[in-house]
């Protein structure tokens, strides 16, 4: 049976958007066992222009290689968030940075998750790896690829003198990831309990 899962990654010109597409597309084609596209559309600025990677992951080879309609949606400025929200498939999952985005809409079969990409970038010493945050929330919260292939497409995608800077942020990322989705369990049986 073929899986196929639509991902937009978007933002703004300067956050690493296409590297994260390129990364993911390596993650799932190269490090794991599936098929990958990408397509990359950007405004003409080179920093602060808006910038969108649309990255089509399936176990099977990609016949159409453009997203119509995402699965999920990683938003990284509300700019990003506004222009492609409604296209967020139902069941879809919106992952954004929580310090630069404001989810305004509340769509039924919706998950959305926030985390501060932007802070624990500042605070690993490098605002340049909030793509790489982002990743590793993606694997966290969604399982759609595993961290190990994801280390290893970093690991071939940036220079050498970077690589442990953008593992750990990835683990960060990750590991935000898992916690929110242990607390929404959490949250899930204190509820079912009531």
């Amino acid at each position: 049976m073929t899986t196929t899962t639509d991902v937009v990654i978007s933002g703004f010109g300067g956050q690493g958007v296409i590297m994260t597409g390129l990364v993911l597309g390596k993650t799932i084609s190269i490090f794991s066992d599936g098929f990958a596209t990408m397509t990359q559309n950007f405004g003409p600025e080179a920093r602060g222009g808006a910038c969108t990677a649309q990255v089509v992951v399936d176990s099977e080879p990609i016949r159409y290689p453009y997203v119509q309609q995402p699965k999920i949606l990683i938003a990284m400025s509300q700019e990003a968030y506004e222009k492609h929200e409604l296209n967020l498939a139902k069941g879809g999952t919106l992952l954004y940075e929580e310090e630069l985005v404001e989810p305004n809409s509340k769509r039924d079969g919706i998950k959305a998750y926030g985390i501060p990409a932007a802070r624990f970038a500042e605070e690993l010493g490098n605002n340049m790896v909030l793509n790489m945050i982002m990743l590793g929330f993606l694997s966290g919260t969604t399982g759609l690829f595993e961290p190990e292939a994801a280390k290893k497409a970093i690991t071939a995608s940036v220079p050498g003198h970077f690589i442990d800077l953008n593992h750990r942020a990835f683990d960060k990322g990750y590991e935000y990831g898992k916690g929110v989705l242990a607390r929404e369990r959490e949250t899930e049986v204190s509820e079912a309990k009531k």
